[in-house]
């Protein structure tokens, strides 16, 4: 206990004192940031690393033909009858609303043998309008920042222009630009209720927890200064560059606040409703319950820190963005627990526990019957406890053999949108490519049209469909060139992808053989960034693990004083992991009918259950290190199973409780992860923590903390025969 913590914890007085100054703090932190939303970037996070082959194609692109940044909105027409009216008007439209906002010019609609309805069609224009004629797509450009208000208006004008054009036909708007602002529509639309959701049901479980209204509102008002604080500071950085935070990140921050949070309230409070059964005053009882979870609470929360900060070891900006504020979160929330948490529950004094007495608060945290009860069962049959429990993850885990990711984010809506109605619309009637065309750049000296055409012809068997322009697709001095190719699959499938190496290998031949000097091929789009942002988490995850078991690893050794106990430990996590996800396979994609799990649910997971899982082994391991310095190991085991049962049980569904309210969002990605996690902590919590780990411990008897040694045993009961 550092001297200024107990200086903060001495009296009433300074009690107060401490609630007061974090009150101002958040106040005045509050009053100095900017607000989160404006500086959030839901763009760059979900970019691939800018060092992959679709990035430096997409700069390349931008340099040899200004303007390449734009992103398209795909306006998709389909009239009743099959004239061309509809699209007509939608396309003045679509150019009216380019004049007023957009600044880039529209590309008309051409006829299905390339003809022209207007003036200036672009080439190519076979893949523009569908074979029976009644569906048709105008391309409208967007410049400018995609996460900018600016940008959200300019498409949600052109939605309004288009669709007021052609009332008689079905009208919607998607491709890149629609996508990202219907993504970040639908992302705005469920914070308000994973907010009210989160609070609501931790309040609920509090209160049937302690049965005390104030003793339940002291960790949400902790979460709520925390929070606060988290976001200014958070806001703050990210406004000077520091930092990037997403809409994703900002949910999964007040999900994991509520969740950490609570969690570091129940330890601490429930330790100091032991204390008060032996300590002379609320005060000395309040001290010597932070002495007792100190170690285990800053473990925790280095664990999680420290993972956190593992993450700038990665190359993939959707996991590297969000490590640096989660940690800030987390840390800030540690913080408020050693202080704002203690300070309050002095500050309340007896009223605290209302209506039930102190003393009777105090008795009921030395553990539970049903504890009791299981505390038994490992120490009389671990054996049988260990097999079931192996056999019980094992069965889970077999969910894996279904496994496959989705990279399609469009797909991973569970709300209506419209680009997702006019993806299916293009997907139907024109083919799935056309949603998201690739860009082939040929580069070389002195670039002729015939070359280009060359190449054209080659990779066309590959693709549905080519376009190059010569006026349009030739950059000045014939330096480069750009072929527009649209995919035969959709654009975010794995067989998409896996067709950017051989066409980018194809087109480098050709374009060799036809004479290009100098010449070298990138593909820039979609398709290749999606191929990029896949093969760039695959190489993540193989550094991930080693890397976050290594930190859990060496704070479980730290905190435990053993170079045993953190294998086995870890071991238990990775069952859990295996299990969590094979039930969560099970039920979206084999029940549920997802197309995959999200591409970064898997990485999300990972990190998340083995920092915050390793939680509970934290605690039971650390109270139970305690129990042997002065009991045998049977007896200390009994203490630790008993002592932190109810108080982790309780933590475990809150912390589950909070990541499931995520399962409302209306994004696959989020829905998924919070199912995962939520069934991943309640493994932890009632199957891990309270059962294998305590089992493997009694098996291994006073060498669990290897090479520290427990105290001598003192008549341990008989571990029974394999027969039970």
């Amino acid at each position: 206990m550092s001297a200024l913590l107990r200086a903060m914890l001495a009296s009433k007085r300074s009690a107060a004192l401490t609630v007061v100054l974090w009150i101002v703090l958040t106040f005045v932190l509050a009053g100095l940031a900017p607000d989160l939303k404006s500086v959030e970037d839901n763009t760059s996070a979900n970019s691939a690393p800018a060092a992959s082959s679709s990035s430096v194609a997409q700069r390349e692109l931008e340099k040899a033909f200004p303007g390449s940044d734009a992103l398209p909105a795909v306006v998709v027409v389909k009239s009743k009858d099959g004239s061309p009216a509809a699209a007509t008007a939608v396309t003045r439209a679509a150019g009216g609303a380019e004049r007023q906002n957009l600044g880039m010019p529209v590309s008309p609609v051409c006829g299905t043998d390339g003809t022209k309805p207007g003036t200036d069609c672009v080439p190519g224009g076979a893949g523009l309008t569908s074979a029976d004629g009644k569906t048709r797509v105008v391309i409208v450009p967007v410049t400018g920042d995609a996460t900018s208000d600016a940008f959200k208006d300019a498409v949600t004008d052109l939605r309004a222009a288009v669709k007021d054009a052609a009332p008689g036909a079905t009208v919607a708007v998607t491709g890149p630009a629609g996508i990202i602002v219907d993504t970040v529509k639908v992302f705005s639309s469920g914070d308000k209720v994973l907010l009210l959701g989160t609070v609501v049901l931790v309040l609920v479980i509090l209160l049937v927890v302690y049965r005390s209204p104030l003793l339940a509102l002291v960790p949400l008002l902790a979460v709520g200064v925390a929070m606060r604080v988290t976001e200014s500071v958070g806001a703050l950085l990210a406004d000077a560059g520091a930092i990037t935070i997403s809409a994703q990140t900002a949910s999964i921050m007040t999900v994991l606040l509520f969740g950490v949070g609570t969690d570091y309230a129940l330890i601490i409070t429930s330790r100091y409703r032991e204390a008060l059964l032996d300590a002379a005053d609320r005060f000395t009882a309040m001290r010597a319950a932070l002495r007792g979870v100190s170690e285990s609470v800053l473990a925790s929360a280095a664990t999680i820190v420290l993972a956190m900060f593992a993450l700038l070891a990665l190359v993939s900006p959707s996991l590297r963005g969000f490590g640096p504020y989660l940690a800030l979160g987390v840390a800030v929330m540690a913080v408020v627990a050693f202080t704002f948490i203690p300070a309050a529950v002095l500050l309340l004094g007896r009223a605290v526990f209302w209506p039930f007495s102190e003393s009777a608060m105090a008795r009921r945290a030395t553990g539970g019957a049903v504890w009791r009860r299981a505390a038994d069962l490992v120490v009389t049959a671990p054996r049988r406890v260990l097999a079931a429990t192996l056999v019980l993850l094992a069965v889970l885990s077999l969910g894996m053999t279904g496994y496959k990711e989705s990279f399609d984010f469009v797909s991973g809506f569970r709300v209506g949108t419209d680009s997702a109605a006019g993806q299916t619309m293009i997907d139907r009637d024109l083919g799935p490519g056309e949603i998201a065309p690739a860009t082939l750049l040929v580069r070389g000296r002195h670039i002729a049209p015939a070359q280009v055409e060359a190449v054209q012809k080659a990779v066309a068997p590959k693709v549905a469909r080519t376009a190059f322009d010569p006026g349009h697709d030739l950059a000045p001095g014939g330096g480069a060139a750009r072929i527009t190719v649209v995919l035969k699959d959709n654009p975010y499938s794995p067989s998409a992808m896996d067709a950017v190496d051989p066409l980018r290998a194809s087109a480098t031949r050709a374009a060799r053989d036809a004479g290009v000097t100098e010449a070298r091929v990138h593909v820039a789009g979609p398709t290749a960034e999606t191929a990029d942002t896949k093969a760039a988490l695959d190489r993540d995850m193989l550094v991930l693990v080693p890397l976050v078991l290594l930190i859990v690893g060496l704070v479980l050794a730290g905190l435990l004083r053993s170079v045993l106990a953190p294998l086995y430990l870890l071991a238990t996590l990775m069952l859990s992991f295996f299990a969590t996800l094979g039930l969560t396979v099970a039920i979206t994609l084999g029940l549920g009918g997802d197309l995959g799990i999200g591409n970064r649910v898997t990485a999300y997971v990972f990190i998340f259950l083995v920092s915050l899982g390793v939680d509970y082994n934290i605690f039971i391991m650390s109270r139970y290190r305690q129990e042997t310095a002065h009991k045998p190991p049977v007896e200390a085991l009994r203490a630790a199973i008993t002592r932190t049962g109810g108080v982790v049980s309780s933590a475990g569904l809150i912390l589950a409780g909070t990541f499931a309210v995520l399962m409302t969002q209306p994004i696959r990605e989020l829905y998924q992860f919070g199912m995962a996690m939520a069934i991943g902590i309640l493994l932890d919590t009632f199957v891990v923590r309270p059962l294998l780990v305590p089992a493997i411990v009694r098996l291994l008897g006073d060498r669990a903390l290897w090479p520290r040694r427990s105290a001598p045993p003192v008549s341990e009961p008989r571990v029974e025969a394999v027969h039970g």
